[in-house]
């Protein structure tokens, strides 16, 4: 075996991990918007796998899925957090990258339209009420996004939705 075979056959046997990237949008009351899938139960943020296989970044997951899912084109904000978030029976582990989708005026709100393909409605949801709607991980990745942004301090490293370090 060549030395490019030996590589190849190491890389074929490395574990596999997911890659996920949604963005975070707020109206100016501080309401998140929460889409519903049609595929699950409960409800997510505007975002999906990323592409790797075809030379996608993380950032520019998040900008297509927002596209593709609510209609909306916008230049995406800072990177908010960055979730690692163990496998399970059903699939292997996740990288989960946030971005900051910034404060949507009325208009914007007006010209969603949703990907009829996976989701059933969105909606705007105070921080009070994001962990019902999002349980587990996704819920205090959200809440952990969002003490970022009101802090003002950067990009926060999380475990499982748990802040590390």
């Amino acid at each position: 075996m060549t030395t490019s075979q030996d590589f190849a056959t190491y890389v074929a046997g490395l574990p596999r991990i997911l890659a996920g990237a949604a963005a975070l949008f707020r109206d100016a009351a501080g309401r998140v918007l929460l889409v519903e899938p049609n595929y699950r139960e409960g409800w997510a943020l505007p975002g999906g796998t990323i592409e790797s296989d075809q030379g996608e970044t993380p950032r520019q997951g998040a900008r297509r899925e927002t596209v593709e899912e609510i209609g909306l084109d916008r230049e995406l904000g800072r990177l908010l957090s960055v979730d690692w978030v163990p496998g399970t029976a059903a699939r292997p582990p996740l990288v989960a990258y946030l971005y900051d989708g910034g404060v949507l005026a009325e208009d914007d709100f007006k010209s969603i339209r949703l990907q009829e393909e996976e989701l059933l409605s969105w909606r705007l949801v105070p921080r009070e009420e994001l962990t019902d709607r999002m349980p587990g991980a996704l819920g205090r990745r959200v809440l952990a996004a969002l003490d970022v942004l009101a802090d003002d301090t950067g990009t926060v490293e999380l475990e499982d939705g748990h802040r590390v370090g």
